[in-house]
């Protein structure tokens, strides 16, 4: 199937161009060239990938008459509001989107443990409590990860993205003169849409849990997408952190 990919400069990968029929690039904020360029190509089905930090909203954003008119819209600026709304600029001239599991669905994290050593039980006890507040926090729209360690929940994910969550929970853990072993939550939002935001972790995350002193990583099986599957599974077992993907309702 031929690709026609869409960049955003300082975000996108340019090695995507050896991989697509064609990048062109666009400054954030920018819908209606985009949705031309998408047109002009023939293209009829668009997919979502990548990641863009929600943070870039207070100085990133340089948008054009037709996004200005849409932020001035919106209720609020969450990440669902946002993006729901660019789709729907998008589908007023044609352009459908599809889920951005589409051809993925072999990277979506299984039900089940996917390293060699599984949780403990006082991780899974972790992943429980983190888990229900994970939950709650995505059913705002605030951000689908929480760290908890000891029976605590140590850090939220805000605005500043997963890698920066688990960052201030390691600081967080030392500047008590404890040594982290946190175990990381990420869940899919309660009516997550499979079009947009869908919950990834990569081996570029697991770097950075390595480095934070993560212990266990709890994933929402069927609803996280995880770059590569393979080789994040033995990277982990190398770092000895044990990585299980449960069903909506948690670990029980």
């Amino acid at each position: 199937m031929p690709v026609v990919a869409l960049g955003i400069p300082g975000v996108t990968d340019p090695a995507l161009e050896a991989a697509a029929g064609g990048l062109r690039w666009f400054k954030l904020g920018q819908i209606d060239a985009p949705i031309k360029a998408l047109k002009d190509a023939g293209v009829r089905r668009v997919v979502m990938a990548g990641k863009v930090q929600h943070v870039s909203l207070f100085g990133g954003v340089l948008p054009d008459w037709r996004a200005a008119k849409l932020l001035l819209g919106l209720k609020d600026k969450r990440t669902d509001t946002i993006l729901r709304a660019v789709v729907g600029e998008f589908e007023k001239d044609g352009l459908e989107f599809v889920s951005s599991a589409t051809f993925l669905e072999h990277l979506l994290a299984p039900s089940g443990t996917l390293t060699r050593r599984a949780l403990s039980k006082a991780q899974l006890d972790d992943a429980a409590l983190g888990w229900r507040a994970a939950k709650a926090v995505a059913g705002f729209d605030i951000g689908q990860t929480v760290v908890a360690q000891g029976g605590a929940i140590v850090a939220v994910e805000g605005m500043e993205g997963t890698d920066a969550c688990v960052k201030r929970a390691a600081e967080l853990a030392r500047s008590q003169g404890r040594e982290p072993a946190l175990v990381v939550v990420k869940v899919a939002k309660p009516r997550q849409d499979f079009r947009f935001d869908l919950p990834v972790v990569g081996l570029d995350t697991l770097e950075n849990f390595r480095a934070c002193g993560v212990a266990a990583l709890a994933l929402e099986a069927g609803a996280t997408l995880i770059f590569d599957r393979d080789r994040f599974a033995t990277d982990a077992d190398a770092a000895s952190i044990p990585v299980a993907g449960f069903p909506p309702e948690g670990p029980r």
